[in-house]
C-alpha cells in the first residue's frame, strides 16, 4: 500500500487538523475559531465525511467499485461491524490516483483518521458515527442509482435536495448530535434538530450553484437538474457548452434562489446555537455570510459558473467578514445578512455591527 498507513496506525490529531487547512477553506475557517474540545471533534467528523465524499466523487472509479468501496468504509466506520479501516484502505489502495492531492492524501490516511476518531471521548463517539455512517449509505445509493450513466445526473428539484442532504444535512445533524450534549433544554434542542439540515442544505445548495463547471470537468456530476435544464432546452451533457450559457445560466439562477429559501432556517440555526463544548459564534456565522454573499455574486453573474472564471466572493470581503464575526452576537447576525446580500461587505458604506 502507498502512503504512511502500514502497520499499526497511531492517532494523529495534529496531522488531522493539517488535514482539513488542505481540503476546505471553508471549514478550516470554522475549525480555527472552534475551541477544545469542539475544535478537534469538528474537525475529526469532517474528516471521516471528507473520505467518503472523495470516493463518491472520484469520476475515475467505476460505479460498482466505487459503490463496493463506500460500503467497505462504512462498515469500517461503524463500531458493530467486523470490519476494520484496514480493509477499506486495501479496497482503495489501486483508485488512489498516482500523484494525490490533498482530498485523496486524506482518502490514503483514513486509518490515521479513525484512530484518531477512536481516540475522542465515548460521547463524542456516539454524537458522530449515526450521521456519518447515514452520509455514506445515501452516497452508495446515489453511485448504484445513476451507475449507468458514469456521474451523477440529478433529475429533478426533490432528487437534488435528497443528494444535499445526504452530502451535507447529514454534518448539519452532526454538528447538532454534538451541540446538544449535556444541559442544553429540550425545546431548544429540538429547534436545533428542525433547522440542522437547512443549514446543510443552504450550504450545499450554494456550491451546486457555484461549481457546476467543476463538477462536469472534474468529476463528470450533473447536479443542475435536468428538469430544470429541460425547461430551458438545455441537455444535462452540454450544460456548460458555450452555446447554452444564457439558459444554462438561468438554471443556475433558479439554483441559487433554491438555496436562498434555506436563509431564513439556517440563520435561527445560528441564533439557538448553545455556546458549549467550546463551540463559538463566528465558526458557524463566517460561512453562513460567505454563503451569502456567494447567492449575491451568482444573482449578478450566474454565467461565470458555467465556465473555469467560477463565481466566488473575494479575499477582502472573506478577510471582513472574518474580522467581524468575532465580535458578532445573535443579534447582529439579521444585520450582517442584509449588509452582504446588498454589496461587498468590505465595500459596504456603513459596516454592521
Amino acid at each position: 500500500m502507498s502512503g504512511r498507513a502500514h502497520g499499526p496506525v497511531e492517532p494523529d490529531l495534529s496531522w488531522c487538523h493539517e488535514a482539513v487547512q488542505g481540503v476546505s477553506r471553508t471549514f478550516a475557517l470554522t475549525v480555527d475559531v472552534l475551541e477544545e474540545p469542539m475544535a478537534s471533534q469538528i474537525c475529526v467528523g469532517y474528516l471521516l465525511c471528507r473520505v467518503a465524499d472523495t470516493v463518491e466523487d472520484a469520476g475515475h472509479i467505476p460505479p460498482e467499485a466505487q459503490s463496493d468501496v463506500l460500503r467497505t468504509y462504512r462498515n469500517a466506520v461503524d463500531p458493530d461491524s467486523d470490519v476494520d479501516i484496514a480493509e477499506f484502505r486495501e479496497a482503495v489502495d489501486e483508485w488512489l490516483p498516482a500523484d494525490r492531492d490533498d482530498d485523496w492524501d486524506v482518502v490514503a490516511e483514513a486509518p490515521t483518521i479513525v484512530a484518531t476518531f477512536e481516540d475522542l471521548d465515548s460521547e463524542a463517539r456516539e454524537a458522530i458515527v449515526p450521521p456519518v455512517l447515514e452520509m455514506v449509505d445515501g452516497m452508495a445509493m446515489f453511485v448504484d442509482r445513476h451507475a449507468t450513466q458514469g456521474g451523477l445526473r440529478i433529475d429533478d428539484r426533490d432528487e437534488l435536495e435528497q443528494y444535499c442532504y445526504y452530502a451535507a444535512g447529514t454534518v448539519g445533524n452532526l454538528i447538532t448530535n454534538l451541540l446538544t450534549r449535556g444541559d442544553v433544554g429540550e425545546d431548544r434542542a429540538q429547534r436545533l434538530r428542525d433547522t440542522a439540515e437547512e443549514f446543510g442544505l443552504l450550504l450545499q445548495l450554494v456550491n451546486v450553484s457555484k461549481d457546476v463547471y467543476d463538477d462536469y470537468t472534474e468529476e463528470n456530476n450533473v447536479y443542475l437538474p435536468a428538469e430544470w435544464l429541460a425547461d430551458e432546452g438545455v441537455d444535462q451533457e452540454r450544460v456548460v457548452h458555450p452555446d447554452n450559457r444564457e439558459p444554462s445560466a438561468r438554471v443556475v439562477g433558479r439554483t441559487a434562489e433554491y438555496a436562498r429559501s434555506f436563509l431564513d432556517d439556517a440563520q435561527a440555526y445560528l441564533e439557538t446555537m448553545p455556546l458549549s463544548h467550546g463551540n463559538t459564534m463566528e465558526a458557524w456565522t463566517v460561512p453562513f455570510l460567505l454563503a451569502v454573499g456567494t447567492l449575491r455574486e451568482l444573482n449578478s453573474r450566474p454565467e461565470d459558473a458555467l465556465t473555469e472564471t467560477g463565481v466566488k466572493v473575494s479575499r477582502q470581503e472573506v478577510f471582513a467578514v472574518m474580522s467581524v464575526a468575532g465580535d458578532a452576537g445573535r443579534d447582529s447576525l439579521a444585520d450582517l445578512r442584509r449588509t452582504i446580500a446588498r454589496t461587498p461587505f468590505h465595500r459596504a458604506v456603513e459596516p454592521a455591527d
